[in-house]
């Protein structure tokens, strides 16, 4: 008994916690640096985006995704791929990288940024999984009864599909159709948290906080001309 509560203790602190890293993501994001008088002039240069908590943002994706099951493999393998590639540019040089902004300036200034395996393209594809997340949490927010088959495909629609193409759009559709059912998804956000008027309440923090903060991004990600990226 003991153990079971200290491991939903540990399971409700997931999503308190990358709140609390979301907050401080949106507190730092967009800084400018006044001492470089040659940066101030480019916004796209004094732009800073913290590496740290975005990633918190992207492995709690994650720590949903194995609470799921391996339904969701294919989201989960991609998201992962895109997380050691971001930890892999940043060990390169841990001060400068990380600052997100840094890893594209450095790529577009490369001509690599357009590349499969580019930490920008990684960068890109982790934010539309973060689009999708939100959209869908807002679905639920909005009808915790709403049909979770329904739900997926429409934030999937609207977020995933316009980036994707054939193939890929194909292998998460049959990924998508097995996702778990409304009581069992329901379920599994509740061991987020104390009981479901505090999931809810969490919900909405986590919305409100994420969408400015991808919208943001969004405008970041314009300015290296990789919004518009499709999959290869």
């Amino acid at each position: 008994m003991k153990r079971r509560r200290e491991s939903e203790k540990q399971s409700s602190s997931e999503l308190r916690s990358v709140i609390e890293e979301l907050s401080l993501l949106t507190v730092m994001k967009l800084k400018h640096h006044n001492h470089d008088p040659v940066a101030a002039n480019h916004q796209e240069n004094n732009t800073h985006l913290p590496l740290k908590p975005f990633l918190a943002l992207c492995n709690f994706l994650l720590h949903l995704l194995d609470k799921i099951g391996p339904t969701m493999i294919v989201l989960r393998q991609d998201i992962s791929r895109n997380i050691q590639r971001l930890e892999k540019m940043q060990e390169s040089d841990p001060k400068l990288y990380s600052n997100v902004v840094e890893i594209l300036k450095k790529e577009a200034n490369e001509g690599t940024s357009r590349k499969v395996t580019s930490s920008s393209k990684a960068f890109l594809w982790l934010t539309r999984s973060l689009d999708f997340t939100v959209n869908l949490m807002e679905l639920m927010e909005k009808d915790t009864e709403v049909d979770m088959l329904h739900a997926v495909e429409e934030a999937y629609e609207s977020t995933l599909k316009p980036w994707h193409r054939w193939i890929s759009s194909t292998a998460y559709r049959v990924a998508l159709k097995l996702v778990p059912d409304n009581k069992t998804m329901i379920d599994i956000l509740l061991s987020e948290a104390k009981d479901e008027e505090t999931l809810k309440d969490d919900l909405k923090t986590f919305t409100k906080l994420l969408i400015p903060l991808l919208d943001d991004i969004h405008s970041i990600l314009e300015t290296y001309d990789l919004d518009m990226l499709k999959a290869s």
